[in-house]
């Protein structure tokens, strides 16, 4: 851990932009999360560039005279690497890395490296390799552009092109071996799946940095790696949890995040099976993080891609320890009060109060509300168990809040 700590952090800059679909407020949250993004892949942020365009530029995603303002602070700073908000095409990756001469980097690529440093078992390992190689690909040709001097024409075929085609041959084989290595795997997972017997299954879910893993390790009493960095949790883990008398399954899956890159969707399908057959759902929300609603939206988004939007979930607002309303000056007649000034318990008003009973408002870190967390789960674990295996009702009484826990 020393070691780490004298280690220096890569400067890099951030760059953003502002159109119709992304308003100033909406760019500075993402670029909030980029730079969150950056210091999880152990980068420093020293300064950020954002610009309003009706549209990004197709060659260069930002005008030329923002991209040259954008080279010469990196160039009087020393900075080593540039970071977009959004996926730059191939083409645009390398007009605007010829043009800024340092190592340029997209969120997508971001999230992969961060990915890649975080996986620990074999099978993540190869689900990230699946990942990046897909999104290498397209982008072989901006690599070479040391031979790119090399003379053209019948005949006069330099090695660069030939080099190319070789390590576009050599990725598109490690594609198709790494596919083959996955499809075993997740037959291997669905077998431990299917021997799981008949025990219902529970799997967390939720934004990145939510608190998932560390609600894991206080209910089920196991050591699952939990830190306060996006995606500190990547491999699937499953625990058995006993509430009373009633055992079940209960799956720590990896976190979402806005923008999530396609090619990990893809490569961490097996991850999302847990979560598709699931019994219930868990969505742990940060309340503390002020945009909190918008994370909830963007895990519905997933969860409906992968046809899971219609299973029981159980609303989980974490981190209420943590949480602090924005001050309101009930004078400033001219300020409208909006929900950053709301008190948990007037969150509790809003649409929460809809949702029949399934939100709880609980701190795993400081261990706050886990008893009425521990009935709820127990409750509705156990109506689908007894819907389940009606022979099994007298097994498992209604819960009794007066008994010690074990």
């Amino acid at each position: 851990m020393l070691e780490k700590k004298n280690i220096a952090l890569e400067s890099a800059v951030l760059i953003g932009v502002v159109t119709q679909d992304q308003d100033e407020q909406k760019s500075k949250e993402y670029l909030d999360e980029l730079e969150f993004l950056t210091y999880t892949a152990g980068g420093e942020v020293v300064k950020r560039f954002t610009q309003k365009l009706d549209t990004p530029n197709p060659k260069t995603f930002i005008g030329s005279g923002k991209l040259e303002d954008v080279k010469t602070f990196i160039k009087e700073h020393e900075v080593g690497t540039a970071i977009f908000d959004d996926e730059l095409s191939p083409a645009q990756e390398r007009n605007i890395s010829r043009i800024l001469e340092c190592k340029v980097l997209d969120r997508t690529n971001l999230i992969l490296d961060i990915f890649a440093q975080r996986a620990t078992t074999s099978y993540a390992r190869t689900q990230v390799e699946l990942a990046q190689c897909e999104y290498l690909l397209p982008r072989l040709k901006g690599m070479w552009t040391h031979l790119e001097r090399q003379k053209g024409g019948i005949g006069m075929r330099g090695p660069g092109e030939t080099e190319i085609e070789t390590d576009r041959r050599i990725v598109r084989d490690k594609i198709a071996l790494l596919k083959e290595k996955i499809k075993t795997i997740d037959k291997q997972m669905a077998v431990q799946r299917g021997n799981r017997g008949q025990l219902i299954r529970v799997a967390l879910v939720g934004y990145t940095n939510v608190g998932k893993s560390t609600l894991m390790n206080v209910v089920s009493k196991s050591e699952v790696f939990a830190e306060n960095k996006l995606f500190a949790t990547l491999d699937t883990t499953v625990r058995k949890v006993v509430i009373k008398n009633l055992p079940f399954l209960m799956t720590d899956t990896v976190g979402f995040i806005r923008k999530l890159p396609t090619q990990l969707v893809e490569s961490f399908k097996s991850t999302l099976d847990e979560v598709r057959e699931a019994d219930l759902l868990l969505h742990v929300v940060d309340i503390s993080h002020p945009n909190f609603e918008e994370h909830i939206e963007s895990v519905n988004k997933i969860l409906d891609e992968i046809n899971s939007a219609d299973k029981p979930i159980i609303m989980v607002f974490n981190k209420i320890d943590a949480y602090e309303a924005e001050p309101f000056d009930e004078t400033d007649l001219m300020t409208p009060r909006t929900p950053a000034n709301y008190s948990l318990k007037e969150w509790k008003r809003t649409w929460m109060n809809k949702m029949e009973g399934n939100v709880l408002f609980i701190s795993a870190l400081n261990k706050e509300n886990l008893e009425a967390f521990r009935k709820k789960v127990y409750q509705e674990v156990r109506r689908i168990h007894v819907t389940r295996f009606p022979y099994n009702n007298f097994l498992y009484p209604d819960y009794d809040e007066n008994e010690q826990q074990e």
